[in-house]
């Protein structure tokens, strides 16, 4: 495995391996690695001959300074973690490397960067297509993995990849939970111990909720969770919504879709959480 901060060293190296005939997976990540980013990379790892990793925290993304200073940055456990898994080539840039210039591009991403977390933090999903825009044109995978615990980004970055014609297959990988169902984030280690036990209410929660169709109403479930996650001190709900799975518009009844996402972002203090379950079709 070889850690690459140059962008004309890893473009070099995986001109070469294409020319070999080599298939390429990418998993981009900002780094602070855990079961479900390496769950991505072995998944990488037995589609394609090579498999690159990024490590980057993007600062286009953040519309939340704070959040950026505070967010973990771990290279050297994250290399330790992805050594036994077979990723080939870990990227890790700097932010000078990849921003010499600022980016000013604005994408026009349509609803699916409107919605939810496009609402709630304005010009991040515009980041998101900043950076991944720019890893794409210097790893040009096949294959590029994403897990499902940020569903709208992965909606953002296909309207992102039909946008720019982008010759690469986008592959979306499921949740990876801890035992108690808490879904793995790397904001999770940011978290107190009385706080991290708390956060499991976040899944628990959804996944009661799920029993209750078609039952209960939309609004009834959607009352249900914020009022159950928002009784537990230290915890607030920003936003849940049910929604097409497809284009991420809200939905009134259970036969609008047969596709429904429950979408949520909860602060556990000051860390900002977000999951998402799929609730059983009626249609």
């Amino acid at each position: 495995m070889k850690v690459v901060k140059s962008i004309k060293e890893i473009k070099d190296i995986l001109v070469s391996e294409r020319e070999a005939g080599r298939t390429i997976g990418f998993v981009p990540t900002m780094g602070a690695l855990h079961a479900g980013h390496i769950s991505l990379v072995e998944q990488s790892v037995k589609d394609n001959d090579v498999t690159v990793v990024s490590i980057f925290v993007n600062p286009t993304q953040f519309n939340d300074k704070s959040d950026l200073l505070t967010y973990p940055r771990t290279l050297g456990q994250d290399c330790q973690l992805l050594e036994p898994v077979g990723c080939e080539y870990i990227f890790a840039p700097s932010e000078e490397e990849m921003y010499p210039q600022p980016d000013t591009r604005v994408f026009q991403l349509g609803r699916v960067a409107e919605v939810m977390e496009g609402a709630h933090r304005p010009g991040h999903f515009n980041g998101v297509a900043q950076v991944v825009s720019k890893l794409f044109d210097i790893v040009k995978p096949d294959n590029a993995y994403f897990g499902e615990k940020d569903f709208q980004q992965i909606a953002v970055i296909r309207a992102m990849v039909e946008q720019l014609h982008l010759p690469v297959h986008i592959i979306d990988c499921p949740i990876l939970r801890e035992p108690d169902g808490l879904a793995m984030s790397s904001r999770n280690i940011r978290l107190t111990p009385g706080q991290r036990q708390k956060a499991s209410l976040i899944a628990c929660t959804l996944k009661e909720s799920t029993t209750f169709v078609p039952e209960k109403s939309i609004q009834e479930v959607i009352r249900f969770v914020i009022d159950t996650i928002n009784h537990e001190p230290e915890m607030e709900v920003e936003y849940f919504q049910i929604v097409d799975g497809n284009t991420l518009e809200a939905i009134t009844d259970w036969s609008d879709t047969a596709y429904p996402i429950g979408c949520i972002t909860v602060f556990c203090g000051k860390v900002r959480l977000i999951d998402n379950i799929k609730y059983p079709s009626v249609k």
